[in-house]
This record gives C-alpha cells, structure tokens and sequence, in this order.
C-alpha cells in the first residue's frame, strides 16, 4: 500500500509528465538485468543494475554496488536474475492490485 501513495505522490508532483499505456489487450512488462562484477582477488565485489519497461515505458531502475562478495560471473549474473525477477513478481501484484488485465511478464 505504501508503494501506491509513493506512485501517487509522484504523479501529483509532477504535472504535466505522463507515461502513455496503449490498450492492445494485455499488459507486458520487460526487464534488462545487467551485472558488472570487479574481478579483482581481494574485493570480487558486484554491481547490479536493471531496468523494468512496462509497454516500453520506463517505470523501474536500480544499480547498486552490492556488499556480497562473488566468486564468479554467473554467481553475480544468476543473483542479478534474481533481483529483477522479484521486481517483476511485486510490479505483476501491483497491476494486478490495480486491476490491470491479461499481464504479461
């Protein structure tokens, strides 16, 4: 619920923005993961970023150095998947909260 007075609170300080959603009869949302990860021996620290696009329009971005230490690439690349789909998971629920039809992840 929080999540919903922070979406509205943005809209109502921003006049005049608008995000523009074209009725095609579903609802697809799309997310970009994308990984740095420091391959040095003593940090092996990661970056994770992604972007969330629902009707290709932006709606969700994050890029955080993480605190946990990787020891590979597809240790961070997998951990990364993971975050973006909890996001995807949590902005399905919000459509759904906010009857949005036939979503499409």
């Amino acid at each position: 619920m929080n999540a919903i007075f922070w979406i509205l609170r943005y809209i109502k300080g921003s006049p005049g923005k608008c995000l523009i959603y074209e009725n095609k009869g579903h609802t697809q949302i799309v997310g970009y993961p994308n990984a740095d990860w420091e391959n040095l021996p003593i940090v092996r620290r990661f970056t994770s970023e992604y972007c969330l696009f629902v009707e290709g329009n932006l709606i969700s971005y994050k890029s955080k150095k993480q605190n946990v230490v990787a020891r590979s690439s597809a240790e961070v690349e997998y951990k990364v998947m993971t975050l973006v789909t909890c996001e995807v998971v949590w902005l399905n629920q919000l459509l759904k909260e906010l009857q949005f039809e036939k979503i499409r992840p």
